[in-house]
């Protein structure tokens, strides 16, 4: 029997649409895996109701099929499903590393993160990796088709998630397929920023990276009260302010101290909107861990 805990995980981070991703330190999904000679599911915890059982359509079950490792697979959500905290990547990265280490089947951590998102398409329809990617590795993480790179971060931040749901497929089709030069510009510029700030541990030049005038345009859209959120965040200390990965969940960029005061004005602001919503002060974190 292996234990593994992955973490909630934040992607895009604005100007990294696909790309960019980073583990949080709370909230996780915890998995137990043991020998079986056909794999079984059963989930337990926050939004359990949503997520099916059946190995073909559960993440965890794709990484069991992908690794050929058959496993009675125990999933206690800690991660609500369709939050836009990597819900479905956090199971897939913890079982693909549990599998792993009950089986012994000598991968690395990134060539687990191939795996993981295998588990992935079963829910979004494509095997995307810049979440499942940071759940397994840790930090900050940029995914390409051929590389990942991975950063040891330290920023504080905060993920407020209101109660409503945006699925991942409907966030992805209000994306746009095309954008203007300026806009390009803009976008390479704010990811460079961004980058270089995880590098220093500097949350002012990643909250000024998080800018991003596309996508996060679009998906704002599908959530009610997001600038008004956005807006009493940055007035309570945050340096930026983006949509977490398809949505609901809105993230906060912060220098330490700030998170309290953050996450408070944010829940005001969903709450004045008729809005229901939880906030995680958290901080980039590591990745999944063995815990027994």
């Amino acid at each position: 029997m292996v234990t593994v805990r992955a973490p909630a995980t934040s992607a895009n981070l604005g100007c990294g649409f696909d790309v960019f991703g980073l583990a949080l330190e709370r909230p996780a999904d915890i998995v137990r895996v043991e020998r079986a000679e056909e794999t079984t599911i059963e989930v337990t915890g926050v939004g359990r109701q949503y997520i099916p059982e059946e190995p073909a359509k559960n993440t965890a079950g794709v990484v069991a099929q992908e690794l050929g490792a058959p496993a009675h697979i125990r999933i206690n959500k800690g991660v609500r499903p369709s939050s836009g905290l990597g819900s479905s990547a956090a199971s897939a990265a913890a079982a693909a590393v549990a599998l792993n280490e009950l089986y012994d089947c000598g991968l690395t951590r990134k060539e687990l993160v191939r795996v993981a998102a295998e588990g992935e398409a079963a829910v979004s329809g494509e095997a995307h990796a810049d979440n499942v990617a940071p759940s397994i590795l840790g930090g900050f993480t940029i995914v390409t088709e051929d590389e990942i790179t991975q950063v040891d971060a330290s920023i504080p931040v905060v993920a407020c998630l209101p109660e409503t749901v945006v699925s991942t497929r409907d966030a992805r089709r209000v994306v746009p397929q095309s954008v203007e030069v300026d806009e390009l510009v803009s976008t390479v510029g704010n990811a460079a920023t961004l980058t270089a700030g995880m590098f220093r541990d500097d949350p002012e030049l990643v909250g000024k990276g998080l800018e991003d005038g596309s996508v996060t345009g679009s998906r704002a859209a599908l959530i009610d009260g997001f600038d008004e959120v956005r807006t009493a965040a940055l007035d309570a200390g945050a340096t930026g302010v983006a949509v977490s990965g398809a949505g609901p969940s809105v993230l906060a960029v912060c220098h330490d101290g700030k998170r309290n005061a953050i996450a408070s004005a944010m829940l005001d602001a969903f709450y004045d909107e008729g809005v229901e919503a939880r906030a995680y002060p958290t901080a980039v974190g590591g990745g999944a861990t063995i815990e027994g």
